[in-house]
């Protein structure tokens, strides 16, 4: 069996979300290639180490959100 599905991947810039001990991480306009059909993203590997870096480092961050949290319950 065959498919005709192509992928689709666009070149954008992303906000790149992780939560790291409770504590949510934001990291603004993030280069990716986004699946347009999934949303998925993807990221060079240097875009990866880039990411690393910034996220253990002891830099100070550029500036503070604060957001509301909710209970699914």
């Amino acid at each position: 069996m065959t498919t005709n599905w192509q992928e689709t991947l666009i070149e954008t810039q992303v906000t790149y979300t992780l939560n790291l001990n409770g504590q949510i991480i934001l990291i603004e306009n993030v280069p990716a290639r986004v699946n347009e059909e999934t949303g998925e993203q993807f990221f060079s590997p240097a875009t990866v180490e880039r990411l690393q870096q910034t996220i253990l480092g002891n830099k100070e961050p550029d500036h503070f959100i604060q957001v509301p949290v909710y209970n699914y319950s």
